[in-house]
Parts: C-alpha cells; sequence; structure tokens
C-alpha cells in the first residue's frame, strides 16, 4: 500500500523538494505549490512551517505517521540530540540503505525491492523495510534476482551519484556493508530536524 497516493511531482512541489530523479525538471520548472495560489505569497505560521518539515521527513523515507512517531519516541530517548539520533535511526532503515548503495532508484523502488524479497542481510532474506541495521551488517542482493533489469543497471552503477562515507559499497557484487553509524552532517535528506523536535514536543 502506498503511503501516500498523491502524484509524486505535485507532491514535491508542496512540500519544497524533489522527492524522485522523474521529479526534479518539473520542480525546478515549477518551484512553487501547486494549485491557482501556488505562486501567492503567504504568511506562513510556525505551526505549518512545523509541520510542513515533518512531512517533508516523512517523504523522503516513504513512512507513515505512526513510523515517524515511533522514531522519535526511540530518538527522545536515546541520549543524544534528539534531532540527530531521530535522522540517524531512520538512516538505519534497510529500505534508506539499499538507496543510498546504489541498489534502487528511489526510495519507492527501494520499498519494493525489499518488500518483494529481493534483498538479503547477513545472507538472510528480510522483508521489513523497517528493519535497523547495525554496523558491519552486510546487504546483499539475492542471487537469483541478480538478473532483473533494475539490478543489472545499480551492478553498473547506474543509480548512483555518491555513496555516503559510512557505507562501503561493491557495486558489481550488488554488496553494501554498513561500517558504522552515520552522523548527521553525512545524512542526505533535506530537512531541519529542530522544527520535526519542536513539533513533537509541543
Amino acid at each position: 500500500m502506498m503511503n501516500n497516493p498523491r502524484p509524486k511531482v505535485r507532491l514535491s512541489r508542496a512540500l519544497g523538494i524533489p522527492l524522485t530523479p522523474k521529479a526534479v525538471k518539473y520542480f525546478e520548472a515549477r518551484p512553487y505549490p501547486p494549485g491557482m495560489h501556488g505562486r501567492a505569497r503567504k504568511q506562513e505560521s510556525g505551526y505549518k512551517l512545523r509541520l510542513r518539515e515533518k512531512q517533508r521527513l516523512r517523504a523522503q523515507y516513504n513512512i507513515r505517521e505512526a513510523q515517524l512517531r515511533n522514531a522519535f519516541a526511540k530518538a527522545a530517548k536515546a541520549g543524544g540530540k534528539t534531532g540527530d539520533e531521530l535522522l540517524i535511526g531512520l538512516e538505519r532503515r534497510l529500505d534508506a540503505l539499499v538507496l543510498r548503495a546504489g541498489f534502487a532508484r528511489t526510495i519507492y523502488q527501494a520499498r519494493q525491492f525489499v518488500v518483494h524479497r529481493h534483498v538479503l542481510v547477513n545472507g538472510r532474506r528480510v522483508d521489513r523495510p523497517s528493519y535497523r541495521l547495525r554496523p558491519d551488517d552486510v546487504i546483499t542482493i539475492a542471487p537469483r534476482s541478480r538478473g532483473i533489469d533494475a539490478f543489472q543497471i545499480a551492478a553498473a552503477g547506474g543509480h548512483t551519484e555518491t555513496v555516503p562515507p559510512y557505507l562501503e559499497v561493491r557495486h558489481d557484487a550488488l554488496a553494501a556493508r554498513l561500517t558504522r553509524l552515520p552522523n548527521r552532517e553525512e545524512i542526505p535528506v533535506i530537512c531541519n530536524e529542530h522544527l520535526v523536535v519542536e513539533h513533537y514536543s509541543r
């Protein structure tokens, strides 16, 4: 089931960030919200700013509201900065790391690959996108799935621009290892996490 059935281009424009490679050119051509009043400048309340930042974060990880609330609750108990812990926890999700490793083109495709049991963690099939990896865990694509066109493209590095420093990736082998927990500044999401923390702490 899709977390948000809204077309990705419209959702990208509403949130102010391109969510897929395909949405980039449309977003650049019309970098304002959809609708007849999209170009109008409106004064936004603090609540609206915090809500939109939370929605941006949800959209970039393609998760439900309940999942983000649970992630926030865990982050608040972790002992560090809540905003940093929230993003680090989300970045450890299996679907997010499949995307970062370049095995999928979008977070939506990464989620689909996991749910359809194409992905192994430490040699075992895992079909939960929310599965959290630990340092030294290894992600591989199942041998029987490697002939799929999308994985052939991934093996040639076709989905990869930059690999974050907390991942060690061998594209030809369709294998990646989480070498350590990420630092906040290394996580490639557009988010003011302080506003998200304020939204849930109000």
